[in-house]
């Protein structure tokens, strides 16, 4: 008890020094000395911290085994579901603690959020095509606000000039008129319309391509890479790979700039969809909220669509497999089989849609199942081999995970994790990084950045009120 005491106390050390990988680390060693369900709600916390909501939700449940009545698992089981987009489950844990203490006045709000989430979405379902599928949406253009000064599309095509001034504009917290606003949205989507579910990228000989991971609406560090690294052009392409919007607060503007350079360069600009272009993470992590403010849900209806478009992943030069989360579920998947769903539609719970956006590499060999609480493995170094061979690869690019340095080189050398989000919401003290690779050569060069000052919007600001940090 004594040492599980003191591993616990450096446990609590580290997660106030938001080393939660750490914390994590030492809090597991104080379970294996002496188990406790405090002590499994602390690593609960913590895992919640590293958006591992599966661990956190068996971290919770083993604390009710432990100690039936123990509120604190509760709120931690809760807020698992929360991050899973699990409203009616995360209600029924809320109902729980409101049992054992009636007068908690956080859990009875955070029970009534769920309700109103939950009639939501029952009216969304009610709507929904006969296939199971969201009707398309269809939006006017509208008209040009006569007070808007700033940037416009003119006649119709976007232009270096309008996307360097729509870069300046929003960097002032400005927002872009709802008429060029759905206009690129409708342009970006028709290019989307036409692309398959792996989009192949020919890079010359001699000539670079930058792949950044998650961004998360952080604008400001969005910019900061365009001047570390250049602007996007025919001879600097970019591909960033999923995770465009939530979490950060200024998601419409990263996501808009993006969206901008795409329709300037649409042959040498790409876009893969993450796990956060999606719905069940817009509702809980802010972007719905954020698009509402400053435009309107019919807006917010047609960036669900685009993002339901977006390409699930790309192939450079034939070489190097980019996709947002990772692996498969089963051994002997070809990029023809990944040419076969039908992505057109919110990420399914399950196949290879949700693996391609969801999976997370392992350091042993084999699969495991997955600590976020998603159906699908983890994969080791033996996946990833036996991927590039059926494909004939040489290398898997992903994102998808906090590190500290903002990449990390795993499974001999074939599978890296490259994350563009520096000091991740805020709080978190990583650097970001983004792999710059050279056609002929195809070897990964990395580059990593701090964070960049930003106007004190906090993270999340514009989330349903679940308060997940």
């Amino acid at each position: 008890m004594q040492e599980s005491d003191r591993l616990k106390q450096e446990g609590n050390a580290s997660f106030q020094n938001k080393k939660f990988h750490h914390a994590i680390d030492l809090y597991s060693q104080a379970i294996e000395a002496y188990k406790t369900p405090t002590l499994l709600c602390n690593r609960a916390f913590a895992y919640l911290k590293v958006e591992l909501a599966g661990a956190a939700l068996a971290d919770a449940q083993k604390a009710i085994e432990l100690e039936p009545g123990f509120v604190k698992a509760y709120y931690r089981k809760a807020s698992a579901h929360l991050l899973l987009g699990k409203f009616k489950d995360a209600q029924k844990d809320f109902a729980v603690v409101l049992k054992l203490v009636p007068t908690d006045k956080d859990a009875k709000e955070k029970y009534d959020l769920c309700e109103k989430e939950l009639k939501r979405i029952r009216f969304e379902n009610a709507i929904k095509s006969k296939e199971g599928e969201p009707v398309s949406v269809t939006v006017k253009l509208g008209t040009v606000s006569p007070l808007y000064d700033g940037p416009r599309i003119e006649n119709d095509v976007i232009t270096v000039e309008f996307v360097e001034s729509m870069k300046e504009h929003l960097r002032l917290e400005k927002k872009i008129d709802r008429h060029d606003v759905v206009f690129i949205l409708l342009r970006v989507l028709a290019i989307c319309k036409t692309c398959p579910n792996f989009v192949d990228i020919t890079v010359p000989d001699g000539e670079d391509i930058t792949v950044c991971g998650d961004t998360h609406g952080q604008y400001y560090d969005t910019l900061n890479i365009f001047k570390l690294n250049g602007n996007p052009s025919p001879t600097n392409r970019y591909l960033f790979n999923g995770d465009f919007v939530d979490r950060g607060s200024y998601s419409v503007e990263n996501v808009l700039v993006l969206f901008a350079y795409k329709l300037l360069y649409p042959n040498h600009v790409f876009l893969s969809r993450g796990n956060h272009e999606g719905l069940p993470m817009n509702r809980v992590y802010g972007f719905e909220g954020e698009v509402r403010a400053k435009y309107s849900a019919e807006v917010f209806d047609l960036f669900s669509e685009v993002f339901n478009a977006l390409p699930t992943g790309h192939i450079i030069n034939k070489q190097v497999f980019v996709v947002h989360g990772g692996l498969y579920s089963s051994d002997g998947v070809t990029i023809a089989d990944l040419q076969k769903p039908n992505r057109f539609r919110e990420i399914p719970e399950k196949g290879l849609i949700c693996e391609s956006l969801w999976a997370d590499p392992q350091p042993m060999p084999g699969r495991t199942p997955s600590k976020r609480g998603v159906d699908c493995p983890s994969f080791g170094p033996d996946v990833t081999a036996n991927f590039l061979k059926t494909n004939d690869l040489r290398l898997v690019v992903r994102s998808h995970e906090v590190k500290d340095e903002g990449y990390e080189v795993d499974h001999d050398g074939k599978c890296i994790t490259v994350f563009s989000a520096p000091n991740y919401c805020d709080q978190m003290g990583n650097k970001g990084a983004f792999i710059r690779l050279t056609g002929g050569v195809m070897e990964p060069k990395y580059t990593t950045f701090t964070a960049v000052p930003h106007p004190g919007k906090r993270p999340m600001a514009y989330a349903s009120g679940f308060g997940l940090l």
